[in-house]
């Protein structure tokens, strides 16, 4: 990875009618990053997407790709990028290999060259003991690792993925997920992941945006938005004792920056605006409660995500459906 970016978004903007999808997106994309753009459904994922892809024009803003117009310019803009949609269309009665031979062909690779290319792609994806089947007979996983050969066929700088790990069982997911990141470490591509699964791509991801509502809210490493949530005064501790009795509770109330607490079994989960954790284990110790468990939360990706999601929420309730407190938040954490 290098510090060079190769996606340019300034300002992207895509509104239908009174509903905007994509809210002025900044953003830049590193040679050789695995980014994930990460938020819940109908968050703009996929229009920012289409947007990169050519598919859609925005109505304001622009994007490039390795310097390319996305809509001006969109045919050479896909000659270097690989597209991976979440469903991904085969001819189910062309067994695999026919299919990347059929893709090879419409992407204009010479007749000689074919047949070695798509058995080293076959290798490289862990498919050729099933490249002779058909593909209506393959697994889920199975036509993601294929998929992928796919968008190898042209051998893109880019590869874009829209939720590719949906529906895959652990197996499947651990394998794809190791895949990708082959991808970008050995083979130099740069990735950019579209999902709403967060602990799967929390793996792979150099850094991670997550979108809300059509906003980039949040972007950097995952380390980095873990402190900066700390920073900000935003702490989550989970905490086992025993006894777990109304005392300890009451303590726990009663404690300075405490904002929020729930109980399950004999866990405490404490949301506070600041570092608790000394205050709290002098008075187990003092009192002669055990400690079962303690950890701190926040460097994980749902913690992040949590976090952020809840002050989007908060800061678009303040703005009483005006932009200002909005695009403040916005503003300071885009990239």
């Amino acid at each position: 990875m290098t510090d060079t970016p190769i996606i340019r978004i300034m300002d992207l903007t895509k509104a239908y009618g009174s509903k905007t999808a994509v809210d002025h997106l900044n953003l830049e994309i590193r040679r050789g990053e695995i980014f994930g753009l990460l938020g819940p459904n109908g968050a703009g994922k996929t229009t920012t997407i289409l947007m990169l892809l050519g598919l859609t024009e925005p109505t304001h803003g622009m994007a490039l790709i390795d310097g390319h117009d996305c809509t001006r310019q969109s045919m050479l803009v896909k000659r270097i990028t690989g597209y991976m949609p979440d469903n991904i269309g085969f001819y189910s009665d062309m067994t695999g290999r026919e299919n990347l031979r059929f893709m090879a062909r419409l992407n204009g690779i010479p007749e000689h060259e074919i047949n070695p290319l798509i058995d080293g792609l076959l290798e490289k994806v862990g498919m050729t003991h099933a490249a002779d089947q058909k593909t209506e007979t393959y697994s889920k996983g199975m036509r993601q690792r294929l998929g992928i050969a796919d968008v190898l066929i042209k051998d893109p700088e880019v590869i874009i993925m829209d939720e590719p790990t949906t529906g895959l069982d652990p197996e499947g997911m651990r394998e794809f997920l190791s895949l990708i990141k082959q991808l970008s470490v050995e083979d130099k591509k740069t990735i950019l992941v579209s999902s709403h699964q967060l602990y799967q791509i929390q793996q792979i991801c150099d850094r991670v945006g997550i979108f809300v509502d059509g906003n980039l809210i949040a972007c950097g490493g995952i380390d980095e938005l873990g402190s900066q949530i700390e920073t900000e005064g935003h702490y989550t501790l989970e905490i086992e004792t025993e006894p777990c009795d109304s005392r300890f509770l009451g303590f726990i109330e009663g404690l300075k920056g405490m904002t929020g607490i729930t109980k399950n079994g004999n866990t405490f989960v404490i949301n506070s605006s600041e570092d608790l954790r000394e205050e709290i284990t002098k008075y187990l110790i003092t009192n002669e409660y055990k400690l079962l468990h303690l950890h701190q939360k926040g460097g994980d990706l749902d913690e992040i995500y949590r976090v952020y999601f809840k002050e989007a929420e908060k800061e678009g309730d303040d703005s009483d459906g005006k932009d200002g407190s909005r695009k403040r938040l916005f503003g300071r954490r885009g990239a």
